[in-house]
C-alpha cells in the first residue's frame, strides 16, 4: 500500500509549476510568434499574397501601336508586341502638389479637325484635393477659355468633371484608394457628352448635358496629372493607361476597355490620338510619337496589392 501511495503521489503535478511552465514558454515564444505576425501583415498589406502579384507583367513598351505610314496616319495601322493585356510592371504616381507630366503639342496630337474626343484613364485617389487633373489640354479651365478640354477631379474631390470651353457636367466622385476606370467624351456636331466611371464591375455614367458647337481648337498638348501647363491642380495618386481618341466611343466599347483591365490596348487605333501606359515612363505608344515629359513623377511596382480586377 505504501509503495502504491508513493506512485499515486508522484503522478499528481503542482498546478503552480504548470502554471510557470506555460508563462515561461509563451516567454520564450511569444515574440517570435508577434513577429511573424507582424510579417505576415506586412506582406499581406503589400499584395505579396495578391495571386497578380506573381502574375506576369508587361514591361515598358512591350506593346505598342505601328504606324507604317508615319505619325497621324490611319492605314494599315497595328497593334505590335506582347499585347496580351498583362498587367503593367509600373503606374505613375503623383504627389498632388508638383508633379504631371507635360505632353508638347504635335500636328498628330490636335482633336480639333473631328471636332469630337474620347479621353480615358485609369485611377486611384490616395485623397482628395481641391482640383487633380487626369488628362486637360493644357490651358483650359484655368487660362484659356475659348475651347479645350479637361477631364479633372474638382471641387474638393465632390465631383469628377469634364470641362469643354469652360462649361462642365460632373457625376459621383471617385472614391479613394480604389482603382477605377474613368472616361470623358464630347461630340461638338451633336453635343453629346458622358463621363463614365467604371469600379467593382459596374459602369456609372452622367448623360449629355453640354451644347453642340463648342470649339476644340487645340494647340497646346496635353497635361497628364495636373492642369494649366505648369502642374498646378496635381492629381494626388496613381494614373495608368491614359488613352485618348479624335472620336467618341459607344458604351459597348467602353465597357470593353474596362473589362480588359489596367493593362488593356487601345480599341480604336484609326482614332487614337494617344496611348500613354505610364508603365516606368511617359512615352505615347500610340505610334504618333507624342512623347510627355515627367515633372516629379514617380513610377512604382508596389501598386498590384491594391489592384482588384472586376
Amino acid at each position: 500500500m505504501k509503495a502504491l501511495h508513493r506512485l499515486r503521489c508522484s503522478c499528481i503535478r503542482d498546478p503552480k509549476a504548470k502554471s510557470q511552465s506555460a508563462m515561461e514558454y509563451l516567454m520564450t515564444y511569444g515574440w517570435s510568434i508577434l513577429i511573424v505576425a507582424v510579417v505576415l501583415g506586412a506582406l499581406a498589406y503589400l499584395g505579396v499574397f495578391n495571386p497578380l502579384y506573381f502574375a506576369p507583367k508587361a514591361n515598358p513598351g512591350s506593346c505598342q501601336v505601328f504606324r507604317p505610314n508615319g505619325a497621324g496616319t490611319s492605314y494599315d495601322i497595328n497593334l505590335l508586341g506582347v499585347c496580351n493585356w498583362e498587367i503593367p510592371e509600373y503606374v505613375a504616381l503623383f504627389n498632388g502638389q508638383n508633379s504631371y507630366i507635360l505632353v508638347p503639342h504635335s500636328a498628330s496630337d490636335d482633336i480639333s479637325p473631328a471636332g469630337k474626343f474620347t479621353a480615358l484613364a485609369w485611377i486611384r485617389e490616395i485623397s482628395f484635393q481641391q482640383n487633380g487633373g487626369i488628362i486637360d489640354d493644357g490651358g483650359e479651365y484655368c487660362c484659356d477659355y475659348t475651347s479645350g478640354f479637361g477631364l479633372v477631379v474638382g471641387s474638393t474631390g465632390t465631383r469628377l468633371n469634364l470641362y469643354v470651353n469652360s462649361l462642365v457636367i460632373g457625376t459621383n466622385p471617385p472614391t479613394t484608394n480604389m482603382w477605377m476606370m474613368v472616361v470623358g467624351e464630347y461630340d461638338a456636331g451633336t453635343g453629346s457628352s458622358a463621363i463614365y466611371e467604371f469600379y467593382n464591375g459596374k459602369a456609372y455614367a452622367t448623360p449629355s448635358s453640354l451644347p453642340a458647337g463648342l470649339s476644340l481648337q487645340q494647340q497646346r498638348g496635353y497635361d497628364i496629372g495636373g492642369m494649366f501647363g505648369n502642374g498646378d491642380a496635381s492629381f494626388n495618386g496613381v494614373i495608368a493607361n491614359v488613352q485618348l481618341y479624335n472620336t467618341t466611343l459607344d458604351s459597348a466599347s467602353i465597357n470593353a476597355l474596362y473589362l480588359e483591365g489596367i493593362g488593356g490596348t487601345p480599341i480604336d487605333l484609326q482614332n487614337l490620338v494617344g496611348w500613354w501606359p505610364l508603365n516606368g515612363n511617359a512615352n505615347d505608344y500610340s505610334g504618333n510619337g507624342n512623347n510627355g515629359a515627367a515633372i516629379n513623377v514617380n513610377y512604382t511596382n508596389s501598386w498590384i496589392g491594391s489592384y482588384n480586377p472586376q
